[in-house]
């Protein structure tokens, strides 16, 4: 397994293992300079949301990989975490129907997130 979705894998892990809604996975590597892939989830309340970004935190720092930057942790209705490469949304679900972020990158290639 590559490193990008081995990562990929434990990103999704992780969300999984808190109980995420929805996990989507797009490759933008094709339509976009600003990352190459898109994770996309949701949560049902604000400390759902917080655990989810938390336990990818916490999965991906075991293999040294450090955010470079997380936005949104306080509010908890859209976490972005950027991972340079990977960027990770993590909504409430009012704010991921509002946003829709599927439907604004839907050039990129979606990813059945059981393949990796």
């Amino acid at each position: 397994m590559n490193t990008i979705n081995s990562t990929l894998k434990k990103i999704v892990n992780a969300l999984e293992d808190k109980k995420a809604e929805n996990i989507q996975l797009i490759d933008i590597s094709e339509v976009s300079t600003v990352a190459d892939y898109f994770v996309i989830a949701n949560g049902i309340n604000i400390s759902q949301i917080q655990a989810l970004s938390d336990n990818v935190e916490d999965k991906l720092a075991v293999d040294g990989i450090r955010p470079r930057s997380i936005e949104g942790y306080n509010t908890a209705n859209w976490i972005l975490m950027d991972y340079n490469d990977f960027l990770v949304h993590i909504f409430d679900r009012e704010s991921r129907g509002f946003y829709d972020l599927e439907r604004i990158w839907r050039d990129g290639k979606v990813i059945d997130v059981h393949s990796l």
